[in-house]
C-alpha cells in the first residue's frame, strides 16, 4: 500500500477494531463523515489488506480456557528448512494462539491457552515438544491477564 492513512482512515480503524459490526451510518456519524465516503474508505482499507476480516471476539474464561502459558522454544537447527518445518507444524496445534520468532536466547515464543495445567502439560509433552527441531522449552505460566486485546 502506497498511501498513508489519514485521520479519517485511522478513526475508521479505531472504531471498527472496537465495534466490528457497526453500521456504515453509525460509523460515519462517529467519524463525522457522510455515508458514501465512509463506505468507500472502508472498501479501500479492505482492498488494500489493512482490514483483513471481521470476527466474533470470544471470552476464553467463559469457554473454560483460562490457563495461559508463554513457552520459550529453542530449536536445534535454525537454517531456513528447519524454521519452515517448525512454522508449518506449529500452525496445526490449536492450543497455540500465537507464535513469534524472536531475536533472543530462544528462537520462538508461543502463547498457549488451555483449560488447566494438566491440559497444558499434555499439549507441551505430546505436541509442542515433538514439533520439528525443538531442543528445549521453558514455560512461563500467567497468573492474571491484566491487559489482553487484539488490534
Amino acid at each position: 500500500m502506497d498511501k498513508t492513512l489519514d485521520d479519517y482512515d485511522q478513526a475508521i480503524l479505531r472504531v471498527l477494531a472496537a465495534e466490528g459490526r457497526i453500521s456504515i451510518t453509525d460509523l460515519a456519524g462517529q467519524i463525522n463523515l457522510s455515508n458514501t465516503p465512509t463506505q468507500a474508505r472502508v472498501k479501500r482499507l479492505e482492498k488494500d489488506g489493512i482490514i483483513t476480516g471481521y470476527k466474533a471476539m470470544l471470552d476464553p474464561v467463559k469457554l473454560g480456557l483460562d490457563h495461559i502459558a508463554f513457552v520459550e522454544v529453542k530449536l536445534d537447527d535454525t537454517r531456513e528448512a528447519a524454521l519452515s518445518a517448525f512454522n508449518a507444524a506449529v500452525m496445526a496445534v490449536p492450543e497455540v494462539e500465537e507464535c513469534h520468532m524472536t531475536a533472543s536466547r530462544f528462537d520462538y515464543i508461543l502463547k498457549v491457552r488451555t483449560s488447566s495445567m494438566k491440559a497444558y502439560r499434555q499439549v507441551l509433552g505430546e505436541q509442542i515438544s515433538s514439533l520439528p527441531h525443538v531442543s528445549n522449552t521453558s514455560t512461563h505460566v500467567v497468573m492474571e491477564a491484566v491487559k489482553e486485546e487484539l488490534i
